[in-house]
C-alpha cells in the first residue's frame, strides 16, 4: 500500500491552492482528482462575476496569480472573464503544482488505527497521515421539494448542463434569483428558448461594484479587500479571515448573508430585459402532461413548460461526499450540515480537513469563492507543513470557530 503524509481530494481551485502551499512547506502530498472538473462542465458561455485579484488561485500576488499565468502565456484576458479561460488558468496553476496529479477517483475514505485509508475506483489503496477534503459543491446541489420523482428531461439543476444551446425552441422556466439562475436565463434566452424566471424574493440584487471600482479609482483598496467579498467597506472586514472568525455568531451571520446573498452582475441587465422575471413568486407544483411539465405557481396562476431549470444555489452537507465512510463523517462534529472546524481548516476527527465552501460557516463567506483558497491553502500548511502529525484536541481548547 502506498503511503504519503497528506493525501488531498479534489484538484480544483482549492485542492489546487492546498498542493502549491503544502509543497513549498516541504510536505509529502498526494493530490487526486480531475483537475478542474466542475468547472469545465459549467455552461459553454459563462463569465466570471468575481474581479481580477480574486479569480487567481492560491495567492493574488506571486507565481501562482493571473498576472503571472498571462506573462507566461501572452494571454490578453477581458472582463468579466470567459470560464473557458478561468479553466485554462486553473490548469496552468495544475502544470504547475500537481504535475503529478492522480487523476483516479477516490471511492471511499476511512480511518484506520490514526491513520486514513483511501480506496481508489481501481481498487489500489493509499495511506495518508491527513486527508483534506477539497471535493468542491456538486454533491450539494439544493433541488426544490417540488421536483422529487420528476425526471431529468423535466426538471433539472443548473449544474447538470455543459451545454444550455440543448434547449433551443424549448419553453423553460428558470427558479431563482442569483448569479446562476439570471446567467442560465441569459444563456437560454439567446440560445433560442422561451424563458421565464421566477424569484422567490420582492426584488433581484444587482452588483455593482465594477461601477464604485472606477468611481473610486486609487482608493479602491481602502474599502475592497483583494478577496472581493462583500460590499464596499464591510468586504474589507470579511477579507480578513481570522478577524472575521472570532467575530460572536450573532453578528457573523448577518454579515456572511449580506456578503453572498443571492444577487446577479450588472453586466446581465441588458442581456435580460426581453425576458420576463416575475418576482414574489415560487413553485407550488409540477406534473407531467402529454404537452409538457404542467408547472402551479404560488400565485395561483399554472405554466405549461417543457423545462423547469433550477437555479436554487447549493446547500453544504458533507454527509452527502460520497466518498467518506459513513462511520468517519458521523464523527465529524457538524452544525446544519457545516463541519466545525479548527486551526488549519481541521475538523474534530485529527488529521481530516475540510476545504472550500464546507469551512464557510467557520471561516467565514470568503471560504465559498476561490479568493478563500489563499487563506485555506497558507491556513493548513501552517499546520499540516512539514509532515507534522495530527494532535488530538485538548478538552480545554478553546473552539475560537464554532461560536
Amino acid at each position: 500500500m502506498d503511503e504519503t503524509d497528506v493525501a488531498i481530494v479534489g484538484a480544483g481551485p482549492y485542492g489546487l491552492a492546498a498542493t502549491a502551499h503544502l509543497r513549498r512547506a516541504g510536505t509529502d502530498v498526494r493530490v487526486l482528482g480531475d483537475p478542474m472538473s466542475f468547472w469545465r462542465t459549467m455552461p459553454t458561455g459563462m463569465l466570471l462575476r468575481s474581479n481580477w485579484s480574486a479569480t487567481c488561485i492560491g495567492e493574488h500576488q506571486g507565481e501562482l496569480s493571473l498576472d503571472a499565468f498571462c506573462a507566461e502565456t501572452g494571454q490578453q484576458l477581458s472582463r468579466p472573464f470567459p470560464l473557458e479561460c478561468f479553466v485554462e488558468y486553473g490548469m496552468w496553476v495544475q502544470g504547475k503544482v500537481a504535475a503529478d496529479v492522480d487523476r483516479r477517483a477516490v471511492v471511499r475514505v476511512d480511518g484506520y488505527k490514526g491513520e486514513f485509508v483511501l480506496d481508489l475506483e481501481d481498487g489500489d489503496r493509499l495511506l495518508a497521515r491527513r486527508v483534506v477534503v477539497a471535493g468542491g459543491i456538486a454533491p450539494f446541489a439544493n433541488r426544490l421539494a417540488f421536483s422529487e420523482g420528476l425526471p431529468a428531461d423535466l426538471v433539472s439543476h443548473t449544474g447538470d448542463h455543459a451545454d444550455l444551446s440543448t434547449f433551443s425552441g424549448s419553453r423553460v422556466l428558470v427558479v431563482g434569483g442569483g448569479q446562476s439562475a439570471l446567467e442560465s436565463a441569459a444563456l437560454l434566452h439567446e440560445s433560442g428558448s422561451e424563458v421565464e424566471v421566477l424569484v422567490r424574493a420582492d426584488h433581484v440584487n444587482w452588483l455593482h461594484g465594477g461601477r464604485y471600482h472606477r468611481m473610486l479609482g486609487r482608493a479602491v483598496p481602502l474599502v475592497y479587500a483583494p478577496t472581493d467579498v462583500g460590499p464596499m467597506g464591510l468586504s474589507r472586514l470579511i477579507g480578513v479571515t481570522d478577524v472575521f472568525r472570532r467575530l460572536p455568531r450573532r453578528v457573523q451571520e448577518p454579515l456572511a448573508y449580506r456578503a453572498i446573498r443571492p444577487a446577479g452582475a450588472a453586466w446581465l441587465v441588458p442581456r435580460l430585459r426581453e425576458v420576463p422575471i416575475r418576482l414574489s413568486t415560487s413553485v407550488r407544483s409540477a406534473r407531467p402532461t402529454d404537452s409538457g411539465l404542467r408547472v402551479e405557481l404560488s400565485t395561483g396562476e399554472t405554466r405549461t413548460v417543457d423545462h423547469v431549470l433550477l437555479g436554487t444555489g447549493y446547500r453544504v452537507d458533507v454527509t452527502r461526499y460520497p466518498f467518506l465512510a459513513p462511520t468517519l463523517v458521523q464523527a465529524v462534529r457538524r452544525v446544519g450540515g457545516y463541519p466545525v472546524l479548527r486551526r488549519g481548516l481541521e475538523s474534530s476527527v485529527p488529521g481530516l480537513h475540510f476545504l472550500g465552501a464546507p469551512a464557510a460557516r467557520s471561516f467565514g463567506p470568503t471560504m465559498r469563492f476561490v479568493s478563500g483558497s489563499w487563506y485555506a491553502g497558507r491556513s493548513l500548511a501552517a499546520v499540516a507543513g512539514g509532515g507534522s502529525a495530527p494532535r488530538a484536541r485538548s478538552a480545554r481548547e478553546p473552539d475560537l470557530v464554532d461560536g
